[in-house]
């Protein structure tokens, strides 16, 4: 994990009474996979977008510092200016603190959790559904339920959990769908909470228990003689610092769309 450059007011000290406290900024930090991101607003320690949390953690600099060479520097020195900074999390059995130490140039970077939440989701790749139904080659007509389903993956649905690592706090990130909102090109729109029904044969004519649409007019007047389905899937992510006991959640937006041709009935005689 790497530090960017910043200007020194981008560096606080922390807070003697809680962990990843609001500063003016909040440190720039650079994941192992290159990537990064960055926060301007203050705000409460331990909030996030989604519900706030009471912090249980401190940090604060070693009153005595270890001696030149110790393990605790990890690779850096007084002499630059570093310092090694001891994190105390009350959340071990029956509330027992929990220690750990690091060590950090210029003083201990004000490291917001959610941002390294958001480093860890860069790392899951995540994409829109899967489409499995409606489907580009399938044969569906005005008036018989047409059924609506995604395939199930890390990438596409989720669960997906990983960890990024900044300034001495690590994030485990857990995100998963949680709802899909389908826009079937007719102007009609259907909200799913899972995944759908995959249809078989002998459902017959039913409509889909779980999630499906009845068109009502044909695609032959639209661009190409089909509907744009398109498939927003909501991704709920959950994040916790490990051994930290701060805790949040955000969500995350991804779309897939496919091209689906509605004719009609042919009745023979």
């Amino acid at each position: 994990m790497l530090l960017s450059s910043l200007a020194p007011a981008a560096f606080a000290e922390p807070s003697e009474g809680g962990s990843c406290s609001a500063a003016s900024r909040w440190v720039v930090c650079k994941a192992d996979d290159d990537t990064s991101a960055s926060g301007t607003r203050p705000r409460p320690a331990g909030t996030g977008k989604g519900k706030p949390v009471k912090p249980v953690c401190t940090t604060k600099k070693l009153e005595t510092q270890p001696p030149e060479g110790s393990f605790l520097w990890e690779g850096k020195s007084a002499k630059d200016g570093a310092a090694v900074y001891q994190r105390t999390c009350r959340n071990g059995p029956n509330g027992t603190p929990v220690y750990s130490s690091f060590a950090a140039d210029g003083g201990a970077p004000a490291i917001d959790p959610e941002v390294v939440a958001q480093q860890a989701v860069s790392r899951m790749k995540l994409s829109g559904p899967e489409i499995a139904s409606p489907r580009a080659s399938g044969r569906y007509v005005v008036g018989m339920p047409t059924w609506m389903w995604v395939e199930k993956g890390p990438s596409t649905f989720g669960p997906n959990s990983t960890s990024a690592t900044a300034g001495g706090v690590t994030v485990t990130a857990t995100a998963e769908v949680t709802q899909i909102v389908w826009s079937m090109g007719d102007g009609a729109q259907v909200t799913c909470t899972g995944p759908g029904t995959a249809y078989t044969a002998a459902y017959g004519q039913q409509e889909s228990p779980t999630c499906g649409h009845t068109y009502t007019r044909t695609s032959a007047s639209q661009d190409g003689g089909k509907f744009t389905v398109t498939a927003t899937a909501t991704w709920s992510v959950d994040w916790r610092v490990n051994g930290g006991g701060e805790t949040g959640q955000f969500t995350e937006v991804r779309q897939s769309q496919e091209q689906v041709a509605i004719g009609e009935l042919q009745v023979v005689r």
